[in-house]
């Protein structure tokens, strides 16, 4: 699923930032149901900027980016950058224009099998960074 997130990235972190500059659509990658009952959640970001390292990113197909209704201009998923926290967490955002709405859509299911694959890839190399933001 695609949900709007406030989305905070290591450097703005570093630099003391606790909430992101900008809402954006961002992936769930992981919803896992705790002993607790919380509910952790992983999400990856998605983008304009065009990756410099393409083994960090994955681009979304324009069909898909207009499923999902997002704008006209390319986008990429980041793989080396999550964010982790409790659902639905105060970071969760409704999208503009879409009252009451907080997710934008389903990813196909061969791009959330991509996508979850090369992170789990660099995670195991450790290449990928995740803030915890509860």
């Amino acid at each position: 699923m695609v949900i709007r997130y406030s989305f905070l990235w290591s450097h703005e972190a570093a630099a003391g930032a606790a909430e992101g500059l900008k809402d954006r659509p961002c992936a769930i990658v992981v919803a896992a149901k705790l002993a607790d009952g919380e509910i952790r959640t992983i999400v990856a970001p998605i983008t304009h900027l065009e990756p410099e390292d393409s083994e960090a990113s994955l681009e979304l197909p324009a069909s898909v980016s207009r499923t999902l209704k997002l704008d006209g201009e390319r986008h990429w998923l980041k793989l080396d950058e999550l964010n982790r926290f409790t659902w639905p967490g105060y970071d969760l955002r409704q999208i503009p224009g879409r009252d009451g709405e907080y997710a934008y859509g389903m990813l196909p299911q061969p791009i959330f099998d991509a996508l979850r694959a090369k992170i789990l890839s660099r995670n195991k190399a450790g290449k990928s960074r995740s803030l915890k933001r509860d």
